[in-house]
């Protein structure tokens, strides 16, 4: 028999992250923090209300699906093609940074014997070091869009290097999953990250070319050219995570992208706001907190959840902080850079279930994880309030609120 509770726990989602959100916002805290907070309350770690289903789970993925496509759609491609290399340099000391960083932290920590992996201890703790150098930007990209700051020079340079990031990590996840799964290839791997730059660039540049001609010929209606776009977008966004092993956003945003120079590419924007406002948007930022499930702590855990929460922080700030700097950004911008890639999100947790199930990483290491997982999801959209914080941003906030609430 067809179960109707689905309806209550979406009404319940959207009444309190909106409740929330407005309180957040009433002490000057981006409205996403309402959102993430109301899934924890709600979710186990707190009230025990609601649980992940299905449902839930799928809705989610659609949600952060369609906020990064019109992050792409939002982005400047001059911008992110001149931020390019920075992007690069940036994504690469950001990894290497908290790389380093968690393997040393997990090295010290194990030699007091709270392991209880199958793998060898180096595996573990290189491991734990790659857990640190995921990045979800999504949170970053919805706070960066609150304050109307996405297409600013460090909002381009932080999307670039999440994405890059993303690549990296998967590169990294390959390379020590193979040392204990003898099926997968770091070759092969490699190979179909580039095959899927090429078949999507390539499909991108020519459904741009058909968009832009179609929609320049079209006088009246143009809800097919959304409903286009958003078929583009799935199809990308499922392509690169089944047939290539490329995350499914980094297919939206580049669908969204591609749509950019897309005449009246505000009108499809608009409409996806107001979808992802009304539904999608706060189901998936309500889903991070829903995941999260604090297991039974030993005061050697509370110790390296402190300890790894603090190295999660400063590795990513001071990695792609000095990335930046390298590349020439102001001081100001090295900072906000790092800040937005501090985040680890629902990106974490899913490389440290992966983790799990190969052996990689002791079952005992999932508390410090999700606390680390969840201080730093919570924290970078107040931390990306502050540094991006000036007269001049608080004018420019006025007009996105209102675009998106309309």
């Amino acid at each position: 028999m067809l179960s109707y509770e689905f309806l209550f726990d979406i009404a319940l989602i959207l009444m309190s992250t909106k409740l929330l959100g407005l309180l957040t916002k009433q002490i000057k805290l981006p409205q996403v923090v309402g959102a993430l907070l109301a899934g924890l309350l709600l979710g186990p770690a707190c009230l025990n209300i609601l649980h992940e289903t299905d449902f839930i789970i799928q809705l989610a993925e659609l949600g952060v699906i369609v906020l990064m496509f019109t992050a792409g759609l939002e982005t400047d491609i001059n911008e992110l093609k001149k931020s390019g290399k920075a992007s690069l340099i940036i994504a690469i000391l950001g990894m290497i940074i908290p790389l380093a960083g968690g393997f040393i932290l997990a090295s010290i920590f194990n030699k007091g014997g709270i392991s209880d992996a199958s793998a060898l201890p180096f595996l573990q703790n290189i491991f734990i070091g790659i857990i640190l150098t995921a990045t979800s930007v999504s949170i970053t990209v919805e706070t960066l869009k609150e304050l109307g700051k996405l297409s600013t020079r460090a909002g381009n340079a932080i999307l670039g290097a999440a994405i890059i990031d993303d690549i990296l990590g998967v590169i990294a996840l390959t390379v020590v999953t193979s040392a204990t799964d003898p099926n997968v290839s770091i070759a092969v791997v490699l190979i179909k990250i580039v095959l899927f730059f090429i078949v999507g660039g390539l499909a991108g540049f020519l459904f741009s070319k058909f968009m832009e001609t179609s929609m320049r010929r079209s006088k009246m209606d143009l809800r097919r050219f959304v409903i286009l776009s958003f078929v583009f977008c799935l199809i990308l966004s499922y392509c690169a995570e089944h047939f290539f092993g490329v995350a499914d956003i980094t297919g939206a945003f580049m669908a969204g992208l591609f749509l950019s120079n897309a005449p009246r590419k505000h009108y499809i924007m608009n409409r996806f706001e107001t979808t992802a406002y009304m539904l999608l948007s706060p189901i998936f930022f309500a889903s991070i907190g829903i995941k999260v499930v604090i297991p039974e702590m030993t005061p050697a855990l509370i110790t390296f959840s402190i300890a790894l929460v603090i190295i999660a922080i400063l590795t990513k700030v001071l990695g792609c902080a000095l990335g930046a700097k390298m590349c020439k950004y102001s001081t100001t911008e090295a900072i906000q850079i790092g800040t937005g890639m501090v985040s680890r999100g629902e990106v974490a947790l899913i490389v440290a279930s992966k983790g799990a199930s190969l052996g990689l990483m002791g079952s005992i290491f999932f508390g410090p994880i999700v606390i680390m997982v969840v201080i730093t999801t919570v924290i970078t959209p107040i931390l990306l309030k502050i540094v991006f914080s000036n007269k001049e941003q608080e004018t420019n906030c006025v007009p996105v609120y209102k675009k998106t609430t309309a």
